[in-house]
């Protein structure tokens, strides 16, 4: 496998970018659900810091993901895609990024507005400055409004993200999907 993406197929560092960060979205999403649900109000403190650091862990991820994708060959559509579908796909890729990045730093800045100071550090290696430190409780509840909302905006998209590579990989057959499987 090339590690370089290449006209016709992503390479082995897109498709480590594309997994890590689904794995850690769908943690972050399944997590935030549970602590702000499941858990009694007096253990739901604890976990605030853990997501925190996986949610900086999966910026620093986004980052480094979007250089990566900036410094590389795209894989072209298939020749048959029809415009709507190349719409679609520009579309819901960029719909992701913007709301990948702004979940997470939405939480970022929820992380600075606790009435208790939250551990801000990733995974208590490394200190990560708050971007806004308040203990407005206004602003904390808009904040975390916003971080809720974008976090089920972003399951959303990708959930028909999903649907869109189901499309191709079981109607279409056009081999888009496998592009980036690691295993194909």
């Amino acid at each position: 496998m090339m590690l370089r993406n290449t006209t016709t197929t992503w390479g082995a560092v897109s498709q480590i970018f594309h997994w890590a960060g689904g794995a850690l979205i769908l943690l972050l999403l399944i997590h935030g659900w549970w602590m702000v649900e499941i858990p009694p109000r007096i253990a739901r403190f604890a976990h605030y810091s853990w997501h925190a650091s996986l949610g900086y862990g999966l910026l620093a991820l986004m980052i480094l993901r979007i250089a990566w994708r900036w410094m590389n060959t795209l894989p072209e559509p298939p020749p048959d895609a029809r415009a709507w579908e190349r719409i679609a796909t520009r579309l819901g890729h960029r719909g992701l990024y913007v709301l990948i990045l702004a979940a997470t730093i939405s939480g970022w800045a929820l992380a600075g507005t606790f009435r208790r100071p939250l551990d801000t550090t990733f995974f208590g290696l490394v200190q990560v400055p708050g971007i806004v430190v308040s203990q407005d409780r206004d602003l904390h509840d808009q904040l975390e409004s916003a971080h809720s909302i974008l976090a089920w905006a972003l399951a959303l998209l990708i959930i028909i993200h999903i649907a869109g590579a189901l499309y191709h990989l079981i109607i279409k057959k056009d081999r888009v999907t496998q592009r980036m499987l690691p295993w194909i």
